[in-house]
């Protein structure tokens, strides 16, 4: 119990001392004030006491925080897997509109990727196909999981460390440290877990807190983190393709954020695809005696077994084009039936070839046709970006 404090008993002595020459009632009245004192401040200290213990314990569950095993089993469920498979195969497609981004592809490797903004308001959407050449579905697998080896191709990670495991649900919980050009270093404390379905595997990530990280001031800790892929191999070649959907909010701003993918993306999957090769020559391979979410993958479910066993492959597994195969077929229709605009300027451009085939040198006339077969052999872009 505290002590009272020095003030308030030399108080109440002197005024005991003056009240001992009255009567006995004020006398009692003083000594019931002094036990109520001494009541009150036993209470003070009491309650603050188990207001701090209640506050300041570790072991206290706070929202979505993870701190024991038995909690660990329920953050990545099978519902994760099933939002992710409802996001690869776009069955949400007709209520969502999608931006192409970027389809870019060399000797070794295809990128497709196109984004967009939930009606929900929120973060931004990310679905893309990359396709690697002579590369097998667990290699690409192992390679992705593979964070110890991330941090010497990824120079973006800054570190990286495995919290905890759950040997039954085989789901795993990690931290890591990302940094960003003339920003402050982002947190990631995830959450993810491996299915091995039918000639095909998904791994599906998650936000969490854990008692283990405590938020520091030093990083922005990401507060929203949804991604997943499904790897499986390419029928008919020697490829593996591997799709993903990707979802976080970083505390980025979205225009800076999606100039940033733009321009950045394809540089960094072909630097993915430069550690890979040496990946697979220095003869990585699973984890090993390391417990993990690749040494623990569990099935796919039945039910959701079921929902993917489809004959359709993707156009992106066939030829390579991706996403904007669709897209391109749509402009292929489009081109068929010229549009008013388009045919005024071309009219307007035969008129000046003519003019100045007349008024000026043979050479000026070849100049000046070679340009208007050029605007016309590129009718197929963009009415703004025609001049």
């Amino acid at each position: 119990m505290k002590s009272v404090p020095n003030w308030a008993l030399s108080f109440f002595s002197d005024e005991l001392s003056r009240l001992a020459v009255s009567d006995g009632y004020i006398c009692a009245t003083a000594i019931s004030l002094l036990v109520i004192l001494l009541f009150h401040i036993f209470l003070s200290s009491k309650f603050r006491f188990f207001s701090s213990a209640s506050t300041s314990s570790p072991t206290d569950p706070v929202s979505h925080a993870v701190n024991s095993q038995s909690r660990i089993s329920r953050v990545v469920s099978d519902e994760d897997l099933k939002f992710l498979i409802d996001n690869l195969e776009e069955r949400n497609e007709s209520d969502e509109i999608w931006e192409d981004v970027i389809h870019r592809s060399n000797d070794r490797i295809s990128y497709t990727a196109k984004r967009c903004k939930p009606k929900d308001g929120g973060p931004m959407k990310y679905l893309s196909v990359t396709v690697f050449e002579d590369c097998s579905a667990e290699i690409l697998r192992d390679f992705y999981m593979d964070n110890d080896y991330r941090k010497q191709w990824d120079k973006t990670m800054v570190d990286h460390e495995q919290l905890q495991v759950d040997s039954y649900s085989g789901i795993e919980i990690g931290r890591t440290i990302k940094k960003f050009p003339l920003l402050t270093s982002r947190e990631y404390v995830l959450a993810w877990r491996l299915w091995e379905g039918k000639d095909k595997f998904y791994c599906f990530t998650k936000e969490c807190d854990h008692n283990m990280v405590p938020q520091q001031r030093k990083y922005v800790r990401v507060s929203y983190f949804r991604s997943g892929w499904r790897i499986r191999k390419v029928p008919g070649r020697n490829a593996c393709e591997i799709k993903m959907f990707h979802q976080e909010n970083a505390g980025l701003n979205v225009e800076m954020a999606k100039l940033a993918f733009s321009k950045g993306i394809w540089g960094y999957v072909c630097k993915m695809e430069n550690a890979l090769c040496k990946y697979m020559a220095t003869s990585h391979g699973t984890q090993g005696s390391i417990l993990s979410a690749v040494t623990l993958i569990k099935k796919v479910p039945s039910e959701l077994e079921t929902q993917t066993d489809d004959v359709t492959v993707s156009m992106a597994t066939i030829s390579g084009e991706g996403l904007l195969t669709h897209v391109v077929a749509k402009q292929r229709k489009t081109l068929r039936k010229p549009s008013k605009k388009l045919i005024a300027k071309g009219l307007v451009l035969v008129g000046g070839a003519i003019c100045l085939s007349r008024g000026h040198s043979a050479l000026s006339a070849k100049v000046a046709l070679a340009y208007l077969l050029t605007k016309l052999n590129k009718r197929g872009t963009s009415l703004k970006q025609t001049t």
